[in-house]
């Protein structure tokens, strides 16, 4: 069985070449994946948008309203970085939607990934920091509502510490919140998750994985996770313009591999979204991106187990 991958190409929503948020990472990285022969018929899957009631399980009924009705109040709009268009409200639900039917692809098939999400800023009262819902924070509410999962682990390693996941999911027990992000970077106040590891500037692809390697034994020896959900934000990388750490592309396909072939080997799904990455070279970026769905795909079907 191919890698399973969710894609819509409403994921762009048409902002500007020059927005400090690379929109058109997401036609860029169809592309790559098209290039490298993992985007087929038999592997795309499309979404719908998340339906009201189950954004409303992560966030404050009034500001999903506010989205869906594209009301949003200026100074929520400054915090997450652009005004919630029809378009921007409906990238959102799409995305969310994304992970979620990513989440029961990997349930069914061992391992899957959204050709998005990762928005992990978006806390329950409001979006922040480029991310206007919390896809990964929906998604595991709604496993665990419908009865799809008992116990949930996210692992985030995006770049930035994962605030607004760890505010959605603090009262809930069966989810688990692990991000190692970089220290000196956003956001200024974090929100504590269950596990985290904050490292210092500069730090490259030994040091990195060294950290890694000694952290995800303890996680999975905590129970057996029904679901990881996999943040492989590229904004760790060396060339990114808002990241501060020194990984390398090998880098980050060493630390993708390591997290995949961790919890496969234990036979836990994996939920891949692709996080944050920010460039001016957004062709480059999207191949970084790409990287993830590479080394997914040699996890893909059962022949790993």
């Amino acid at each position: 069985m191919p890698l399973q991958i969710v894609h819509h190409p409403d994921y762009e929503a048409g902002f500007a070449v020059n927005h400090r948020f690379p929109m058109s990472k997401y036609p860029l990285l169809m592309e790559a994946l098209d290039a490298r022969g993992l985007a087929r018929r038999d592997t795309l899957t499309m979404p719908e948008p998340a339906p009201a009631a189950w954004l409303k399980l992560a966030h404050a009924a009034d500001y999903v309203d506010q989205v869906l009705a594209c009301e949003v109040p200026a100074k929520i709009e400054r915090e997450i970085g652009f005004p919630v268009s029809p378009r921007v409200s409906l990238r959102a639900q799409l995305a969310t939607g994304g992970t979620v039917l990513a989440a029961r692809l990997a349930l069914r098939h061992g391992i899957a990934c959204n050709a998005a999400g990762g928005s992990h800023h978006a806390r329950r009262a409001q979006g922040a920091g480029f991310c206007t819902f919390n896809d990964v924070a929906v998604a595991s509410l709604v496993l665990l509502a419908e009865g799809a999962a008992r116990n949930i682990l996210i692992v985030d390693l995006d770049v930035h510490q994962g605030d607004g996941t760890a505010d959605v999911l603090k009262d809930e027990p069966r989810a688990f919140t692990f991000s190692m992000h970089g220290e000196r970077n956003y956001p200024v106040r974090k929100i504590a998750s269950d596990l985290d590891v904050a490292l210092p500037d500069g730090t490259g692809d030994a040091a990195y994985l060294d950290r890694l390697a000694g952290i995800l034994p303890d996680l999975s020896a905590r129970t057996r996770w029904d679901i990881v959900f996999y943040n492989a934000g590229v904004d760790v990388h060396a060339g990114d313009r808002l990241g501060r750490l020194s990984l390398t592309d090998e880098g980050l396909r060493a630390r993708d591999a390591m997290v995949i072939r961790h919890f496969r080997g234990l036979g836990m799904p994996v939920c891949g979204v692709i996080g944050g990455g920010y460039s001016t070279d957004v062709a480059t970026l999207a191949a970084r991106h790409a990287i993830l769905f590479e080394v997914a795909s040699g996890f893909a079907g059962n022949h790993f187990l």
